[in-house]
């Protein structure tokens, strides 16, 4: 067995008994394309586009062997001349019917699965009637490539396919989709591995592998024939996050290259299976069959997103509308846009649900050659268009040297925007020319009219009165976890001033699944983000990219192009109030099921798991009855009946929709007593609902007011600051993934379940990770039937005080109690060693905190002397003070730490808000307030070159460990004359620190900065400060190959910083999880000797 496949096969077992996992690999890349305007092919065309691609080579990596590229490649037309003369030479006539070619990876090593691989190729042509003139074997020369680029390189062979008389260009294409669809689902059917198709195709052929860019034209020889012109020429630069080579997914893919990371890529592959149950097209006829699944397996972001591309196009629209449908720039939000563009995207988002994140793409359907953005503008994409009639896209200016004298305009793609270039007709689009032509191509006007808003429907309010005497409202919020803290930390400030409650100092408290106490199901749920890879998204100063917009009725087939997608409700938002819902319900009465998600509290053991079997046959059996409004809820609760969770609920039922390919068809609506705070809106919706309706929450809100505990606030105005708090928070919350659109949001399970077991969320939320496993439907049951026995227990007369965010006698352990503080500083204060191992011990008698809790040394019987193993000088030199900045700590705290870890030999880290240049030198006594390590964050506060040289590291801080994804809010009486002078800024002006705007846009961003930093100042390592969350390994595997020399694995629990408390509490995993992750993943890609790692985040003792 080869070194390759023993990697391979650490790989698959890492992935099935550790914490990697393939589908958390990202990438980021160099594209662009060259394209002759007046649509005559050039052989200039393809030079300059490889001349060009060479130009990108920083936005790719290198692999530790110096050689292996993460993959490059063009995608230019076939050039018949070239491919006739190859015909000849097999001893065929090509006569004068278009030659068709397939650009074939087949399996190297193996002669038997490469002749089975043939025979599938060839007898799905001949099936399909068409000639097949042979094989030809592709010349290359591999002593360009890298040895992992050898070990993996696949036969590359191309067959060349004789085209039918008379067959229109159109037909041929689509029936070579066709028959190149049936040869991969023959393929799979055989379990054959390492077969891929790069093109197959009459109009054009990908030469790409895993090279560097300067490379391919040498490993591919035939790029340098004269004979190879086009009139387009797409080529690709890629930058992986693994250094596990693939060849296949090197890109430009079928039709399209992307720059660029899908963040919604879960919930669009989910949406894109259940697509097909209805997708049916006159251009495949009888062999609908055959294009699915549309996604292969395995297929990456790109892939899957060129998978969707291809079938639109091979469907009947053209490139310039595909890209509109399902990479549209923002449109709800510009009061400013035609109305013919709007009623445009008003109907193409009713078809599909947008692949949101950052996106600039080249791509053509063989017609058209298009390059486009995402919404937000989230890479660059800049272009020159000559004098000589050429137009130069790509990611940088200046790839192509173009005299000043033929340049005939210059430009740069804004957000949402895109150009185009009509081959047929030999003409180049700007934005607004392209974006007209296809809003004038269907009467799209039309086929909105039959869109109606939900302020139309709603005549009258609405009752949002009180339904519950305050006996019942009591027993039902202590049957629905609720606590009296809830009730005034959480609720009230969000209804009292329409914005969620703040907080600091981190999270103390245990994880759901090891907490003493009954825990919301919520809690088991950890919020993802973007870290590196892509940026989130600044939901406030970019709310204008940013829509709840929510749309009742079911999808219809997305391969028509018609009004079928009217009928459509439309809604602002998916937070609706307990008026909403019955609107909502008589709005919808002849189409609606109501599923009621209680069960019987004395059933046994299995009452759960068979109540979720229950309400997914109901919600099943409406479905099919026609009924596609589903209202679940939990109201029915009573001494006899508790409330399923209704993230499971809402688990179930869409999941189950989803697996017998009903979800398109309905609604699920949902009326949740436990349902409070932003995180739980955001984890239903984020599983499946397309409404939710937290009636206790308002129930509670109204009960507070008529207590008269808001003031001269009126009760409606209570409950829509309430509505805007939690709209606002879920805005957050997608911001942090970098998503802007509710609906692409939606079943997307941007969450990692931590104590949940791997069982149940295969069940509930498959696709969602779930890493250290834990509880099942017996452990949910067990403890909801705790809280429910509790709540209608006569003896109990008031509501649990709570505790989770506040420490209380009685409530959640916390790890920092007044007693132990009170310890800490009499240790400190008395310079009493004792009193410290007094405060430690008392750390060890807390009840588990952290999954280090569950954990002990493997203790010997004898011990080895200290010095043996290291001495106490040189342990020191591994502690690290946490980055907290000047602004968070006062002055003088703040030089305090520095001096005292620079008198034991340790480090200090500066925090992002600048330090003070007169502690840049030593003291008069001999201490040194200088910080060893200076932080640098997307603000630039306080940043200098005299800053960063003074210093032996350099931090770059991506994400914090209390608010990954988002910054710290610093108040404006915060920021004094000494903090505004430190951090270059407006005294008594808030500051967002670090703000989440697009400082690091991709991974070869980071590595931009990384080498920056290492100019200004050579002596200095640098680390990357990185917050732990599922996907993390891959992450840092890219931080690695972007040169790093030190990698900070942050947990969720840490941070001094003021933040919103569902992001404290529920954003990033633990330290502990995070750093086996990464530890695993750099140990497997051979980069672990590259980099230190470190870690923080709620340490406490030694």
């Amino acid at each position: 067995m080869s070194e390759w496949h023993k990697l391979w096969m650490q790989r698959a077992r890492l992935e099935r008994e550790g914490l990697y996992r393939a589908d958390e690999e990202h990438d980021a890349c160099g594209v662009g394309f060259v394209v002759a305007v007046d649509g005559k092919a050039r052989r200039d065309v393809v030079t300059k586009a490889i001349e060009a691609l060479k130009r990108v080579w920083h936005r790719g990596a290198v692999d530790a062997d110096g050689k292996t590229g993460d993959g490059a490649g063009i995608h230019v037309e076939i050039p018949q001349d070239f491919f006739r003369e190859h015909v000849e030479r097999t001893g065929h006539v090509a006569g004068k019917a278009r030659i068709a070619v397939g650009q074939v990876f087949l399996p190297r090593t193996d002669m038997a699965e490469q002749e089975a691989c043939r025979t599938i190729v060839e007898t799905e042509i001949i099936r399909m009637g068409y000639y097949i003139y042979g094989w030809r074997q592709v010349p290359v020369d591999t002593s360009v490539i890298g040895e992992k680029a050898k070990a993996t390189r696949p036969e590359i062979e191309q067959i060349m396919i004789a085209g039918r008389q008379g067959e229109p260009q159109r037909d041929f294409e689509r029936n070579l989709y066709l028959i190149r669809r049936r040869i991969e689902a023959a393929v799979v059917a055989q379990q054959i591995k390492d077969f891929y198709i790069c093109s197959l195709s009459c109009r054009s052929i990908i030469y790409k592998g895993l090279f560097l860019a300067e490379q391919l034209s040498v490993f591919y020889p035939d790029l340098n024939d004269k004979r190879f012109a086009s009139r387009f020429a797409i080529y690709h630069q890629r930058y992986s996050t693994n250094t596990f080579p693939q060849w296949w997914l090197a890109q430009p893919f079928r039709m399209l290259a992307h720059n660029g990371e899908i963040n919604t890529i879960r919930g669009n592959r989910n949406w894109m299976k259940v697509h097909e149950i209805r997708m049916a097209s006159l251009a495949f006829g009888e062999r609908s069959e055959d294009i699915k699944p549309v996604i292969p397996s395995g297929a990456s972001d790109s892939a899957a997103l060129d998978a969707v591309f291809e079938l639109l196009v091979q469907a009947g629209r053209d490139a310039p509308t595909v890209k509109t449908m399902l990479i549209p720039e923002t449109w709800t939000n510009k009061p400013t846009m035609p109305d013919a563009w709007r009623d445009m995207y008003g109907h193409l988002n009713s078809v599909m649900e947008p692949w949101d994140g950052p996106a600039a793409i080249a791509a053509t359907d063989g017609n058209w050659v298009i390059g486009g953005m995402d919404r937000n503008g989230l890479r660059p994409m800049r272009y020159t268009l000559t004098s000589t009639g050429l137009l130069i896209v790509g990611s940088e200016t200046g790839m192509v040297v173009v005299p000043e004298a033929e340049v005939a305009e210059r430009g740069r793609l804004g957000p949402g925007e895109m150009i185009a270039v009509d081959l047929a007709e030999g003409r180049f689009y700007h934005d607004r020319e392209i974006k007209n032509r296809l809003a004038a191509a269907h009467p799209y006007g039309e086929w909105v009219k039959g869109f109606r808003a939900f302020e139309d429907i709603r005549t009258g309010d609405g009752d949002d009165g009180l339904q519950f005497d305050r006996n019942t409202l009591r027993r039902r919020q202590m049957a629905a976890g609720i606590t009296l803290e809830d009730l005034e930390l959480i609720l009230h400030p969000m209804a009292e001033e329409g914005k969620e409650a703040v907080g600091s100092m981190g999270d103390d408290t245990p994880l759901a699944v090891i907490s003493p106490n009954r825990r919301c199901i919520s809690h088991f749920f950890r919020q993802n983000f973007s870290q590196v890879t892509n940026p989130p998204i600044d939901p406030i100063r970019e709310s204008r990219v940013m829509s709840l917009k929510t749309r009742f009725g079911n999808f219809a087939n997305v391969l028509d192009q018609d009004a079928r997608q009217a009928g459509v409700l439309v809604i602002e938002s998916p937070i609706i109030s307990n008026g909403d819902w019955q609107v909502l319900r008589h709005y919808f009465k002849k189409q609606a099921t109501l599923i009621d998600c209680t069960f019987d509290a004395t059933a046994g053991p299995d009452a759960l798991a068979e109540a979720v079997a229950r309400i997914r046959e109901a919600a099943e059996n409406g479905v099919r009855a026609g009924k596609g409004q589903l209202f679940l809820t939990d109201e029915h609760v009573s001494a006899e009946r508790a409330a399923i969770p209704m993230v499971i609920a809402v688990g179930a039922v869409h999941s189950h929709l989803m697996r017998e390919g009903l979800r398109t068809f309905a609604s699920v609506n949902v009326r949740s007593a436990e349902c409070m705070d932003t995180h739980y809106f955001a984890v239903l919706i984020g599983v499946g609902a397309t409404t939710v309706n937290a009636y206790l929450a308002q129930e509670s809100i109204i009960d507070r007011h008529r207590r008269g505990l808001f003031g001269d606030m009126t009760a409606d105005r209570c409950i829509a600051n309430y509505k805007t708090a939690i709209e606002q928070g879920l805005l957050k919350i997608m911001s942090k993934m970098g998503i802007s659109v509710v609906s692409s949001y939606r079943g997307g399970y941007n969450f990692e379940a931590v104590g949940l077991s791997r069982a149940l969320v295969a069940d509930l939320f498959p696709g969602m990770p779930s890493k250290i496993s834990g509880i099942g439907y017996a452990g949910v049951q067990f403890n909801v039937l705790e809280t429910h026995e509790r709540a209608f227990d006569e003896d109990v007369a008031t509501l649990p005080v709570g505790g989770f965010y506040r420490y209380r006698a009685g409530g959640e352990p916390h790890a920092f109690d007044g007693q132990l503080i009170h310890m800490l500083q009499s240790a400190v204060a008395n310079d009493s060693y004792s009193q410290y191992l007094g405060y430690a011990e008392a750390l060890k008698k807390l009840p588990p905190i952290s999954l280090r809790d569950l954990l002990d040394f493997n203790w010997p019987a004898k011990a080895v002397a200290l010095e043996e193993v290291e001495s106490i000088t040189e342990i020191r030199k591994r502690f690290v003070t946490p980055g907290m900045s000047l602004g968070a700590l006062s002055p003088e705290a703040h030089e305090t730490l520095a001096i005292a870890m620079n008198r034991i030999g340790a480090k200090a880290v500066s925090g992002e808000g600048g330090e003070d240049r007169s502690r840049y030198r030593p003291r008069d006594n001999g201490d040194n307030a200088n910080s060893v390590i200076k932080q640098i964050a997307s603000g630039r506060f306080g940043v200098t070159a005299e800053y960063l040289n003074h210093c032996e590291e350099i931090e770059i801080k991506v994400a914090q460990g209390a608010k990954p994804g988002e910054g710290g809010q610093l108040p404006g009486f915060k920021v004094t004359e000494m903090i505004a002078k430190l951090r270059h800024s407006t005294p008594g002006v808030m500051l967002i620190s670090p703000p989440p705007h697009h400082d690091i846009y991709s991974i070869e961003d980071l590595a931009q900065l990384i080498y920056d930093l290492k100019q200004i100042n050579p002596d200095a390592r640098v680390c990357v400060k990185l917050v732990s969350s599922s996907g993390i390994g891959t992450i840092a595997a890219g931080v690695a190959k972007a040169h790093a020399d030190v990698i900070l694995v942050s947990g969720h629990s840490g941070g001094t910083g003021a933040s919103p408390q569902t992001s404290i509490k529920y954003a990033g995993t633990p330290w502990e999880m995070g750093l086996a992750e990464v530890n695993q993943v750099l140990t497997l890609n051979g980069l672990r000797h590259r980099v230190k790692l470190r870690t923080d985040g709620g340490i406490k003792s030694g």
